[in-house]
This record gives C-alpha cells, structure tokens and sequence, in this order.
C-alpha cells in the first residue's frame, strides 16, 4: 500500500516542472488520477527535447495499446514526434498511428506532409510503415496521394516495402473502386517478383481487387509453384486458395477418361463409380460416345508441377497450410495420389479442439466420396470422453461413413459403449449413426433393430425417444416382418412424453394398421382421450391415424373419428383446424363433393418409399474445402465458386516465359566470368525452377520437348531479371560468344534426334551445368577457371570433334559424353575459341592418379537378373545402371534393360505395365518393343527416380498376352552423380555439413587393398562419385549430389600406411549417408 501515496506525490508534480518524475507506469496507476490528469505524465515525456524519454513514453504507450486500453486521447502528442529523427521513436510512432489514424483522421491528414517525406527515408520500416499509416486513412481526398505512394512502394528496392504496398492495394480499393485499372497494373508488376516475402501478399491483393483476371497468373505459374514452399504460411494458404481455382480452369480432370486407362487395382477402394460419374462433371454425359475417340488422359506437366510442389507442405507445422493442401488434393488430384493427404489430416485431430472442428467437418465430406482414403486410420476417429459435443458427433459422422461390411462388428461395438455417455445429444446422434448403419450395410440390418429394440427399455426417455424415431425408418423397408415391434411400440404411448417419438409411433401403427387390427382402435381411443393435452406434431398424427383407421376397419372406429375430428375443428393452431376440415371432407362423403372421396384410400393408404438415411455431408464438396461457405454449408460473402473442369485443355503455352537469345547468352558468359557467392539470388531462383519443371517432362512424351523449351526459357528469364543491370556493362564483347552460342544451340537440337539407345549422353549438357554451377563459390580465381573451364568445353565441343591438339584435350575432359563414336555431327572450327584455348593451357590436374578415374565412366554393379527364362516362359531379362545421365530427366537413374528370347515363338508389345510405386517414386517407361523375335535381344533405357530412397520400385512387364510383376532396388551408391571440384571448396562444403550431418567409421584395409588404384576403384564402384583432388597421398576425397535433390555427398577416406583407415561421409541426408558408410566399409574389406 505504500506505492499508493508515492505514486499520488508524484503526480502531484513534487518535482520541478523542468525535470518531472517519472518513477511509475501510468497505465498500472490511472485508477487513482482524475479524467483531466490522465495521461499527463506521458504527454510531458513526449513534449521534451530527450530522445530517451520519449522512447520510454512510446515503449509503455504501445505496452498499454497491447493491453487493450485505451489511448486514443494522445493522439496529438504522439503524431508530433512523427518528425522525430531518433529511428526507435519513429518506428514506435508509426505503430501507433497505425492503430489510431482511422479514428482520429483529421489530426492525421494534418500530419500528411510528414508521411510522404517518410516515404522517401533511407530506413526500409520507416518507408514501409509510412505507406501503412497513410493507406490508413480512409478519406477519399487522399486518394491520389495513396495511388502514388502505392506505385511508388511498389518499385522499391526493399522485399518488405514492397510487400506493404500489396498489402495497402485492398485497402485503397475498398476507398474508391475506381482505381481498379490502376491498380491491377500494380499487381501484374508486384506479381512478376521473384521475393518469397512478396507473393503471398500480392496474390492476396489480386484474389480482393481481380479474381477473375486469370490471365495475369500464366506468367507466374510456374514461379509461384516454385516459390510456395518458401513463402510464410500465410502467404501459402492464399496462394494455393489461387492455384486451385487456376487449375480448375486450366487443365483438364485427372479423373475423365477412366474406361480407357488401365484398369486401376484401388478403383473400387476409392470410390464408386457412381461417385467416379459425378466427379466426372458435364463430361460424364456424353460418356459412351466420346470416350473412345479420345486419348487417354495425359496430365499436363504443369499440373503435376503443382501438385508435386504442395506435396512437401503437408508435413507444414501451421494446420492451415496443411487444409490448403488437403482441399488442392481432393479437388484436384488424380484419384490414386489422394490417398496421401489422410495421414497429414489425421496428425491435426492431435491439435486443439477448434482446428479439429473444422478439419472434421472436411473429412466427414472427404469421406463419403473416398472411403477407402480414411479406413487405415479408422481408430483415430474413435471418441474419447473429453472429447466436445461438437466433436464426437462429427467423428460419429466419418466413422458411419467408414462403416462396410469388414468393420461394422467393430464400429458396432464402438457404438454400444457411446450410448452409455452421459451426453444426450451425442447419445441421439449415436442412435442415428446406427440407423444410417443399418440403412447402409443390408447384413446387421436385424442386428441394429434388434439393438434398437433392447434400448426402447431405457429408463431415460430421450434415447427411448430417439429408438422409436430411428425404428420407425427402419420398419419402412420391411414393415411384413416386424409386426411384433410394432405393438410392442404400441404399448410404449403410454410412457413415452417426447412429441416427436409419439408422433412417430402413431405414424407407424397407422400406416401399418392391418398389421395390428385389434391394437390400432385401442391406441386411437387412448389419444382421443388426451387430444387436447398434446402437442402439434402429436395432434396431426392423431388426424391421419383416424382417418386411416376409418378408412380400413369404419365399424370399429367411425364415432372416434368424428369425436377426434370435432376436437380438431376448434383447436387454437390453424394447422390442426384446416387438416381437421380438409381430412373431413375427403373421407366423409357429402353430397357436393364426393368425387375426391372416391379416391381417399390411394391418397391415404399409398405405398410410401422408404426414407433414405444420408449423411448430412452428402452434397456439401460443391463448396470448396476449407472455405467458410463449406463449413456453415451456405454460400459465405466473398465466397468464389469452384470452376468445373474445361471440356477442352486450354493452350499450355501462355505459360511459357519467351526469353531473348541474346539475354540467355550474355547471362551463360556473366556465370562463367564473374564470381558470385555460393547461394546466389539468381542461382536460387532459377535452380529449383529448372528441376521443378523439367521433372514433368516425364509425364509425357508427346510434350517434353515443348515442355523442356519453356522451362528452360523461363528459368533463364528468372536469374535474367534480376541481374539484368549488371549485364548491361559487357554486352558489346560478348555478342561474339553470344553468335556462336547461337550455332550451337541449333546443333544441339539436331543432336537430340537420335535414337534413345544413342541418345543417353545427350543430357551430358544438363549435368555439366548442374555440375559447373555446383561448382561456383567463394574460392581463388585460379580453382574457379579450373572447374568452370571443363563445364564449357563440354558444353561447346561435340563428344567426337577431331579438329586440332587443342580439340583433343578438350574431348579427354568431356568427362560426361558418353555417346558411342558411331555417331559423329561435324562441329565447325569457330566452337573453340582462341580465349577458350589459352584458358586451357593453364588447367592442371594436382594428382597424376586422378586421371584414370576421371576419363572413363567407372562401371557400378554389373547386369542383375530381372526375370528369369523360366518364370519369364523364354522370355530372360537383365538390367544394369548405367551411371550414364538420363536424357529425359536428370533427376532420374538411368537403367538399362537387356531382353533376350530363349523361346521359339516371337514375343510381342513388350512394354511396362501398371506400376505400385511408394509415395515420391515414379518411373519414365522405354518404348515399346513390337516384337522380339526367337533367339533375339534387345537392349531398352528407362528413368527411375527413386527419390533418394533405397525403396524397390515394383512394376509390370507385360507382352501381348502375359504380365510379369518385377522389382528393381537401387544400391545407395546409384543414388547420385558425380561432382568435380576443388580441394578447397571441398572444405568448405564439409565445414557445412558437421554434427548430425557427418558420420564416421573406422576399419582396417587389407594387404590387397593398399594401393591408390584399387581404393580409388572400389570407391567408385561401390557409389557414382567424382574424385576430388588431394594435397596428402594418405587421404582420397570423393564428392556426389543425389540425384532428385541434389543434396551434396561428401565422402573422405584417411589411409595409413599401417592398414588402418577412416571413411567419413557428409550429407544432409542422414540415412544416404550411413547406408553409404556401410557399402564402401564392405567393399573396401573384401
């Protein structure tokens, strides 16, 4: 309590007025200050010359903002230190008015001045929140100025206020709609940004200013695909929102055409057909005509480019990302590959109750259409008593729509102990479930209604009251044979209060009365009797139950239905009196209108279908997941509807990126001349573009070549942009380069023309880039010349080129061509350069017995039987890896195939059948082979990408008439390519990868294996690695990227003259690592 009169003698202003005290928080204090004293303290600290002060007095008012108070009345004490030099009171000022500047607009209109000269401070967050403060004003005479500023922002050098200025875009629309025009020029610009900080913004701006201008996201498709896994999460949700609703009008449905591809083993897992038919769209009607006209479906590259970026983000630790993905899956994935998302779904049901919520309600819909997806995870959907009441009814909703006849015993059991809860309504909904159960599944149909039966007995009225409704749906569908149930419902009027399990007894024995003629009278005279005692729905009931009984058994029945209908005649509710009037008339005929009377019993007695029980979730996938709309199950404000799927595929080109030619070349000149940092902006954009978008190519043959063009073309135009400044400078030397960088490229689409048995080495230039560009870093001049020289030389002299001395040397380092001599394209004398011939003088290599490793491809684990003769009826087949690049795809292993006829009968149409391949794995098919005849072989190349995993890829090899399931299993060492550079950036790599990333094993060599030449060989046999030169004879450093990600592979053998040695591997990838340790220890000890 002592605080208390310390803090009052302050505020009573002891001090002198020149040098207040400022000992207390004012916020903590200000239930003891007046209204006129409030704030004082505060507005003196921001009145003084001291920048310390003032900071203090911003630091507790923004503390008192976050707190929830109020503040707004320092207002103009705050916006005069607007102009405050000191950085830290700037930036908290501008917070600050942030909050306020809508509230008190005048006093900040006043201040205007001052945010536009903030627009122009050095300080990337004073220029970034000066734009956040104006775009805050809501006054239409502003406008202009926003317009500007936003235009302005929008060209920044810095990410961040450019990605204020798309943040301030939905903001100024809201204030004037008619910088529409504007303001989508803007967004095209922002758009075209290659900054991870940017898109999710600008993507957002574009889905609230012009969602329906699709045209502007051709362009940038490719890019924001690339881009998303980088993106904040934010950014992710809205940018796949986006790219679900592109696709939907881009490309075509994965799911049309199905009768024409092979026949799918989890067709019937996933679905019915007569979901298949619905998913299908408008194209499921002309079915039977078009479908045999067409060809089978081929998903575009840009398609699978989409769905194999989001993939990865399904493991994202923001549930939200994760629903994007889910939704993206479900709408518009392949039925085979929505199987992936289940498990990512299921890992969110750990998570609060309000995130389980919403992913339920989407996987009660999921679940209706694609069973099979959730049945492995059945017993995560089981209740738990802690569970919300909203929650346990939705799991009740997946696991009735997960009950077949495999698992109904068990859901049934699950069901029995729900009903024992002490929660009414889950108990209602749970005697629901089990009725749609018994609906569904034909079998335990008698065993539910049975059950049913048992719990009419209840002491709790509710769940007795709940029966009797669930019963009587289920009678309808076999009323003949349960007419004991239906007295024994009979009996329970007595008991049961709850109108709608009245309503419904009476509804049955009505209906079904000639199945109890001596009941039903008795049950209408004790309801006659409490008439006027009931409810409604029970009075309306009593009506139909007379005047059927009237209808069939009169005798008995004919003055209680004139004492019930008399009842009626005056009740309050006019429902009653009006049914009362209108039931009199057509069953008592009178002597105007007997012409409906005649018709009483077919209007009364008519043969009712059976109710179908459906989940309440059938109809909502028309909403897309995810959305607000889908989860009220109502059209939300805002709310955009999911496109169909276009008959026809849209043009796949406008979305390739044309880039000039003089541009590509000048930029592959700058990349060797100049050094750059490792992780370089350009590198980093247009690296993963170029896998990304050369990975589809494999999809289809029809489209890789375009595909290739485009991918390349945009990648280029990526790292293009940003550097474009800086190319400017030496464009007038290099246009020489850049004519004969022309004549090659022409030669080299010739080249591509080979056959596919000669055509392996072709994507020898891929790797050589990969290679050179891996091997750019921050090293000495000299190391850099000696690994960026090969990679050119590569790049621009054909693999058989005889013109000189100096082509031979270059043809000696063409360390990845290995297209056989048949083939010989004659290379004009202008590929090698004079310049490129003096750089080649001064390449050394620092170890002599490097040289017999490097020239020739090192050959891995020989030919490996496939199928035997036997099994294969004559049919024998061989494969090897080639360690040769794959020309489709870098990123898959190159495998040969060797097929040889033992048999005396040709065998025909040898191709590869239906794959089962592990999630990440996929397989580019050889040609066909039409016909091997008796005694023939026949050699065949095909793509793996094994996805840097040792999983055995499992296909069929199939003729005309057989199919044969085969397994091919990479050893470790195939996984990955060979890397070529420098000692020193070999340090550096391996200073990179240290701690878990590096594994060590020591071992002992023996006599036989002591000498470089076999350690060397056994290595390179043992894993597709490149030698790295070695200043110490006792060590052998060897460097590899796996193939998929192009994770680094470093591997370091330390031999002692003694025979004992230590192998030490680095790489990200742990398990590569290990398993790598293990083979070269192996081979190395034999």
């Amino acid at each position: 309590m002592s605080a208390a009169p310390a803090y009052s003698e302050d505020k009573g202003g002891s001090a002198g007025p020149g040098e207040p005290e400022y000992g207390h928080d004012p916020a903590s204090g200000g239930i003891f200050s007046s209204d006129y004293k409030r704030h004082d303290d505060l507005k003196e600290m921001l009145d003084t010359n001291k920048d310390s002060l003032k900071l203090e007095a911003m630091k507790r008012i923004v503390a008192m903002i976050a707190r929830g108070k109020n503040a707004s009345d320092l207002f103009p004490a705050v916006v005069k230190n607007v102009a405050c030099k000191n950085i830290e009171v700037k930036k908290l000022v501008y917070v600050y008015l942030v909050r306020y500047a809508e509230e008190q607009q005048d006093l900040a209109l006043l201040s205007i001045s001052t945010f536009q000269r903030g627009l122009k401070d050095p300080n990337q967050l004073i220029r970034a929140s000066a734009l956040r403060v104006l775009s805050s004003i809501r006054v239409p005479i502003i406008v202009p100025i926003m317009m500007l500023a936003i235009k302005e922002a929008a060209s920044d050098m810095s990410p961040y206020v450019r990605k204020t200025a798309a943040h301030a875009i939905p903001k100024l629309y809201s204030l004037d709609s008619d910088q529409k025009d504007q303001l989508i020029e803007v967004i095209e610009k922002l758009l075209a940004d290659k900054t991870t900080l940017v898109a999710g913004s600008v993507v957002m701006a574009f889905e609230e200013v012009c969602p329906e201008r699709i045209d502007l996201i051709h362009k940038n498709y490719r890019k924001l695909c690339n881009l998303l896994i980088d993106v904040e999460e934010w950014g992710q949700v809205v940018i796949i929102s986006m790219l679900t609703r592109y696709a939907r009008t881009q490309f075509l449905s994965p799911t049309q055409n199905e009768s024409l591809l092979e026949e799918n083993p989890e067709k019937a897992f996933y679905g019915s057909e007569e979901d298949e038919a619905k998913g299908a769209g408008p194209e499921a009607g002309s079915a039977p005509t078009a479908l045999p006209a067409r060809k089978p479906y081929v998903m575009d590259p840009d398609h699978r480019l989409l769905l194999r970026n989001t993939k990865p983000l399904l493991q994202s630790r923001s549930a939200a990302v994760v629903m994007a993905v889910a939704q993206l899956y479900f709408h518009l994935a392949p039925k085979a590959e929505v199987g992936v998302i289940a498990k990512a779904l299921v890992r969110l049901l750990r998570s609060h109750s309000e995130v389980q919520y919403v992913v339920l309600q989407n996987v009660a819909t999921m679940s209706i259409k694609r069973r099979g997806m959730f049945e492995p995870y059945l017993k995560s959907f089981y209740i738990r008593s802690t569970d919300p009441t909203q929650i346990k009814i939705l799991k009740l909703e997946v696991l009735t729509n997960l009950a077949n006849e495999t698992n109904i015993p068990t859901v049934l059991r699950e069901f029995q102990t729900y009903i024992r809860s002490m929660d009414k309504d889950f108990v209602a909904a749970t005697i629901q479930a089990i009725g749609r159960c018994a609906t569904n599944i034909g079998r335990v149909r008698d065993t539910c209604l049975n059950g049913l039966v048992q719990l009419l007995s209840n002491r709790d009225e509710l769940v007795v009251a709940e029966s009797v409704v669930v019963i009587k749906k289920l009678l309808q569908m076999q009323p003949a044979q349960h007419g004991e149930i239906i007295k024994h419902l009979a009996k329970l009027t007595d008991n049961i209060q709850v109108p709608m399990a009245r309503a419904s007894i009476l509804w049955l024995i009505g209906e079904y009365c000639e199945h109890v003629p001596k009941i039903a009278p008795d049950v209408l005279r004790k309801m006659a009797k409490s008439f006027t005692a009931e409810e409604d729905i029970v009075k309306l009931q009593v009506i139909n139950l007379a005047a059927k009984l009237y209808l069939t058994n009169s005798k008995q029945t004919k003055l209680l239905t004139q004492y019930v209908l008399s009842l009626a005649k005056y009740d309050q509710n006019y429902d009653i009196r009006d049914r009362a009037r209108f039931t009199r008339q057509l069953i008592v005929p009178s002597e105007q209108g007997g012409a409906l009377s005649r018709h009483a019993k077919k209007l009364f007695l008519a043969p009712k279908p059976a109710p179908v029980l459906e989940s309440s979730f059938k109809d909502r996938d028309h909403f897309q997941l995810g959305s607000l709309s889908h989860l009220l199950n109502a059209k939300a404000t805002g709310y955009q509807e999911l496109p169909d799927w276009p008959e026809e595929a849209p043009d796949p080109s406008v979305r390739n990126v044309e880039v000039p030619e003089w541009t590509k070349c000048s930029n592959r000149e700058k990349r060797k001349e100049k050094e750059k940092p490792f992780y370089s902006d350009s590198e980093g954009e247009s690296g993963p573009t170029e896998s990304a978008d050369s990975e589809p190519e494999s999809e289809s043959e029809s489209d890789s070549k375009s595909s290739s063009e485009s991918s390349s073309g945009e990648s280029s135009s990526e790292s293009d942009n940003e550097d474009q400044g800086e190319d400017e400078k030496g464009r007038g030397s290099e246009s020489e380069q850049s004519e004969e960088e022309e004549e090659e490229e022409k030669k080299r689409k010739k080249r591509r023309k080979v056959p596919e048995e000669h055509g392996e080495g072709l994507s020898s230039e891929e790797g050589s880039d990969t290679s050179s560009s891996s091997s750019e870093s921050e090293v000495t001049s000299e190391s850099e010349e000696e690994q960026a020289e090969p990679a050119s030389c590569r790049k621009k002299t054909p693999p058989s080129s005889k013109s000189g001395s100096g082509t031979k040397e270059i043809s000696l380092l063409d360390l990845e061509d290995f297209t056989p001599p048949t083939v010989q394209p004659v290379s004009p004398p202008t590929v090698v350069s004079t310049s490129l011939a003096t750089d080649l003088e001064g390449l050394t290599l620092t170890d002599s017995s490097l040289v017999p490793s490097l020239l020739s491809p090192v050959p891995g684990v020989g030919r490996q039987e496939l199928l035997h003769q036997v099994a294969g009826e004559g049919l024998a087949v061989d494969y090897a890896f080639s360690r040769q690049p794959f020309s489709r795809d870098p990123h898959m292993v190159s495998v040969h195939i060797y097929f040889s006829n033992s048999s005396e009968t040709p065998i025909k149409g040898l191709h590869v059948g239906t794959s089962k391949l592990p999630a990440g794995i996929s397989i580019q098919e050889f040609p066909e082979i039409e016909l091997l005849a008796p005694g023939e072989s026949a050699t065949a190349v095909m793509g793996i990408n094994f996805c840097d995993s040792t999983q055995a890829a499992n296909f069929q090899l199939c003729t005309q008439t057989r199919q044969f399931y085969v397994s091919i299993q990479p050893p470790v060492g195939e996984l990955m390519a060979p890397v070529f550079m420098s000692e020193n950036e070999f340090k550096k790599e391996q200073g990179k990868l240290t701690g878990m990333n590096e594994i060590t094993e020591k071992l002992m060599l023996p006599d036989t294996c002591r000498s470089d030449h076999t350690v060397v060989q056994k290595v390179t046999a043992t894993a597709n690695l490149g030698r790295v030169p070695c200043g110490t004879s006792d060590e052998y450093r060897f460097a590899g990227r796996t193939l998929t990600s192009g994770s680094l592979v470093l591997l370091t053998l330390d031999a002692r003259p003694t025979g004992t040695a230590q192998v030490t591997v680095n790489s990200e990838k742990m398990v590569i690592g290990t398993m790598l340790v293990k083979d070269v220890i192996q081979a190395l000890t034999q």
